[in-house]
Parts: C-alpha cells; structure tokens; sequence
C-alpha cells in the first residue's frame, strides 16, 4: 500500500468523540468525514449555526471552539474530539445578552442568516482591543452580510461595546 492509500480515511468509518457544547457534555460516534457544521445541525438540532458559502469564506457558520472562532463548515466533526464549544444556541441560555439586543435595537440583522456568525465571531472578541468603528470594521471583516449594508451591525456592536461591562 502507498504512503497516500495508509492516510485514506473511508467515509463510513466511525470515529468516537467526546465533546462538550454549550455546557453538556456529547458522547457520540461521527463519521470520520463528517464536518462539523452538518454534525452540530442534524445531528444535535443545533440549527443556529448557518451553512452558507461551504469553504469557509462567509463566516455564517462561524462556532466558539476552546475559546476561539473556528468554520464549522470547513472541520471535521472528529477533530473536536476533548474540545468546548459554544453555538449560537450557547449564547442565549438566559436570553438575549448584550450584544443581542443590541442587533435587535439597532437594526443589527435583516435576514438573520448572517447574523449567528457575527455573533460567534464577536462573543470572542475583546473590544478594547478594537476600538471605534474602524476597530469594528476589523473584527467583523471575516463575516459576510448581503442585507444590511453593515450600518446597523456597526451601531449594534458599538452599542454594545460602550456598556461598562462590553456587552
């Protein structure tokens, strides 16, 4: 057998993971090819987490993982193996926070698709280390909105950026 042939994983192999999302601990088998996105989705009813572009370039399907913005369209399910992760999902246990309602206040959606991945992105941003609407711009760049023009993202995120606590 080649060097290439011993990496080939089959797509019908299970791989055991143990994961934790948004505070509970999964125990599971997935498919050694299955991406994340399609796992947090079919199979945890996680529909929050939006599939968009598929490579990664939109950022609607952007997650929490270990404390960090990660594509769930572009990871494999298998690779979150010991791994935390916040979905949109996450965010609202005791209802909307902050930065919530700050896009609801401010016009911050229009469709809505867009709007979990600019969420999870900004969940994991300081703001002190973005200031102003520049600052935002820059924190935001890896996410996509055909909507709203950014306008309204813009005011959410500074609204809730200018609370004492940084929403």
């Amino acid at each position: 057998m080649s060097a290439a042939n011993a990496r080939r994983v089959e797509p019908s192999v299970e791989v055991p993971i143990s994961v934790t999302v948004n505070g509970e601990t999964v125990e599971t088998t997935v498919a050694a090819r299955q991406l994340l996105a399609d796992f947090l989705r079919e199979e945890l009813r996680l529909t929050g987490t939006h599939v968009g572009c598929e490579q990664g370039i939109c950022g609607a399907c952007t997650i929490n993982l270990d404390g960090e913005p990660v594509r769930s369209c572009i990871m494999l399910a298998a690779q979150v193996d010991g791994s935390s992760i916040i979905t949109v999902e996450g965010l609202s246990a005791q209802g909307l926070g902050p930065l919530q309602q700050a896009f609801k206040d401010n016009h911050g959606l229009q469709c809505g698709f867009c709007t979990p991945g600019f969420l999870m992105t900004l969940s994991t941003v300081d703001p002190d280390e973005y200031p102003g609407t520049a600052g935002i711009r820059e924190a935001i760049s890896g996410n996509l909105c055909r909507c709203t023009g950014y306008g309204g993202i813009i005011r959410a995120v500074r609204t809730a950026w200018d609370r004492p606590d940084h929403g």
